[in-house]
């Protein structure tokens, strides 16, 4: 019964689309030949509608793109000659899908892809999971809020949503059904947390719609940045709501499961029974003889660094905050005569740009040897010798004393008394069990964080172009994945630990790069195909066509907003983000300069609005990547009814980011002035 009300959903759909499409189609100048600019309009509108009832039934999408973007666009140029059709429609196909190859951005791609699926291999999400929901044991919900901080971490280091999706329904679903979490609610956490890939850069999404867009890649992942924060953290905030409203749906933790071996160290002191703070009993053990001295060292460094990095924060902000202003000294300016320095308009007036005075009778004489000093001493400023205008202070001047650091703003001491508060917390509360799930969580999540960095740092702060950041992340996942695999070799025993990781790099490395190239040639044929469909709207008039309705209507930069965007929420029920960008943009993308509108900003609420094609019914990809990795019992409804929240949470974010545009258009606007 559900596959039938399903299928009847979608023929009703399209039966719909192609109802409308058969009546306001020009049937009579279609068959006779004369086609006027409405009729190649209505064409278009009708290659547009057809296409989406193609990609529903079915067909590839990138060749059904090219197929029929070369049937209409011979139409079109049949219309004007019908000689030269054929040759000019093979002509715009080759030239369109050149222009694809030569496109640099898209090389980004598969290296920004073979580095996710690298990541996904090394068996660090595994661990980093385990010690999330360990460190996060207090709080109301600690698996699903762990598991969608697992999924935005990850989501940072691949940018691939059916990864994340996969991998985390293999590890996440399991361990919250085991502690009696609603399957609702387990399942909703891992599809919206693994949809966050799709705006957390490095998104390929972003790197599509740059290029489809001409945006600056590197501008949107700088604006992404805090709207996927913001998503995320809306997406803690509601389970822990939720959890705490209704604690049967997230059960907490049993004291049992949230212990941790201690190692023999660690062990040893603790049972000693003198000091059940960590910091303190390592302070004291450190003047006993009778322990190893460098051991106990280490682990102290180790229980610091929470105290060390908050220090470096604060003195990192201190400095920012109070640096001087920058003055630029103009004294020599003035001195030499110039009035750009004065505050005095009749100075100005009288120098500067004006133009020279004239003597009555036009032009004079050039001044006599004799009269040389006088001559120059009544010349105006703009005539000087240029030595005068660079005139610099007198020698005798005293120099400029240093310039002094301003008070520190009220917001700095409010972060250094929320830092402080925080220290002396995580100080008091260090006991020995944190510690080693502290441990945990810099084992699995610092070797990520500084690949992480690497790639996304050079990006954002202009030290590389995404496809040199992206080469550097393709690098460093290969040595990741080497490095956990020598790791859990040499945990293992049996010897032969190099050869072991040796043989599974290159079995990981194999696997990681058919994947690649699949994904990746996937995404190259769709470029092809969009480009040509885009060409032959073009030539029909389609977008012309939709412009002018468009601007007919009289809406403003509000209404326009809110219409495209309902447009593409509606579009991700039936179709996915990749069909979306490439067939949809181009239409919306001229429009943007009519109502004034940012195409980077643009890009961000598109983002934020293309997670509902994996969260949406009946397509919601999220779901179906969900069921083919969980249990029986869970039934494909109940994945959908524990998305539906999350969807509504993503609208709720949507309208965030339009009332505060700040949100994603602050960093890039800081950092790109």
């Amino acid at each position: 019964m559900r596959i039938r009300k399903e299928l009847w959903f979608g023929f009703s759909l399209m039966a719909i689309i192609l109802t409308t499409v058969v009546i306001l189609t020009p049937w009579a100048g279609f068959f006779d030949g004369h086609l006027n600019r409405d009729d190649l309009g209505a064409l278009g509108l009708l290659m547009l509608a057809l296409i989406v009832v193609a990609i529903m039934l079915g067909f590839p999408t990138a060749f059904t793109l090219m197929g029929m973007g070369m049937v209409f666009g011979w139409i079109a140029y049949r219309s004007v000659n019908p000689e030269l059709a054929t040759r000019q429609i093979l002509d715009l196909m080759v030239q369109r899908a050149y222009s694809v190859m030569s496109n640099d951005v898209l090389i980004a791609i598969p290296l920004f892809v073979f580095m996710g699926y690298l990541v996904e291999r090394a068996n660090l999400i595994e661990k980093l999971f385990k010690s999330l929901h360990l460190a996060l044991a207090q709080v109301p919900g600690a698996l699903a809020v762990a598991t969608i901080i697992t999924c935005a971490i990850f989501a940072t280091a691949t940018g691939i949503v059916g990864a994340v999706v996969t991998l985390m329904g293999l590890l996440a679903l399991p361990a919250m059904l085991r502690a009696g979490y609603s399957v609702q609610l387990a399942a909703g956490a891992i599809t919206a947390g693994g949809c966050l890939g799709i705006l957390i850069p490095p998104s390929v999404m972003l790197i599509v719609y740059g290029a489809t867009a001409g945006v600056s890649v590197v501008k949107l992942y700088a604006g992404a940045f805090f709207p996927g924060v913001m998503l995320a953290a809306l997406y803690v905030g509601y389970v822990i709501l939720l959890a705490k409203w209704k604690p049967h749906l997230a059960p907490p933790l049993p004291p049992q499961e949230r212990l941790v071996t201690l190692p023999p160290l660690a062990a040893r002191l603790s049972q000693s029974g003198r000091h059940r703070n960590a910091l303190a009993g390592l302070g004291a053990a450190l003047r006993d003889a009778s322990l190893p001295r460098a051991a106990v060292g280490g682990q102290l460094l180790v229980s610091l660094l929470p105290a060390l990095s908050i220090a470096a924060l604060l003195a990192v902000l201190y400095l920012g905050s109070t640096a001087p202003v920058a003055t630029v000294d103009t004294a020599g300016l003035v001195q030499a005569g110039g009035a750009f320095g004065t505050d005095d308009p009749a100075e100005f007036d009288s120098g500067g740009l004006a133009e020279p005075p004239q003597e009555a009778g036009g032009l004079a004489e050039p001044p006599a040897a004799d009269d040389s000093a006088s001559a120059s001493a009544s010349a105006p400023p703009a005539l000087a010798e240029p030595a005068a205008a660079v005139v610099a202070a007198p020698a005798s001047a005293e120099p400029s004393p240093p310039a002094e650091r301003v008070p520190a703003p009220t917001w700095y001491w409010v972060v250094f008394g929320v830092g402080m508060t925080a220290l002396a917390l995580a100080s008091w509360t260090m006991n020995w069990q944190r510690l080693e799930i502290f441990k945990m969580l810099l084992a699995s999540f610092i070797p990520l964080a500084v690949l992480i960095l690497a790639v996304l740092g050079s990006i954002v702060f202009g030290l590389a172009t995404p496809t040199e950041a992206a080469a550097v992340g393709a690098l460093g996942g290969v040595l990741l994945a080497g490095a956990y695999r020598y790791v859990a070799a040499r945990s293992a025993g049996g010897g032969g630990a190099a050869a072991k990781t040796l043989r599974e790099l290159g079995g990981i490395v194999k696997e990681s790069s058919f994947l690649t190239a699949k994904t990746s040639a996937m995404v190259c044929w769709l470029f092809v195909g969009s480009s040509i469909f885009s060409a032959a709207f073009a030539l029909l008039g389609g977008q012309d066509l939709i412009e002018r309705w468009v601007l007919s209507l009289g809406l403003t930069t509000l209404q326009f907003m809110l219409l495209s965007q309902f447009i593409i929420f509606i579009l991700g029920w039936p179709l996915e983000w990749t069909e979306i960008i490439v067939i949809f943009m181009p239409i919306f993308i001229p429009l943007l300069a009519k109502f004034n509108v940012d195409p980077l900003y643009f890009g961000l609420l598109v983002a934020l609005n293309l997670q509902t094609a994996f969260l949406s019914p009946p397509v919601a990809m999220a779901a179906f990547y969900l069921k083919g990795v969980s249990p029986r019992h869970v039934t494909l409804n109940q994945i959908f009814a524990g998305m539906l929240p999350f969807m509504g949470i993503q609208v709720l974010a949507l309208a965030l980011l339009y009332i505060f545009p700040q949100i994603g258009m602050w960093l890039p606007q800081t950092l790109y002035k």
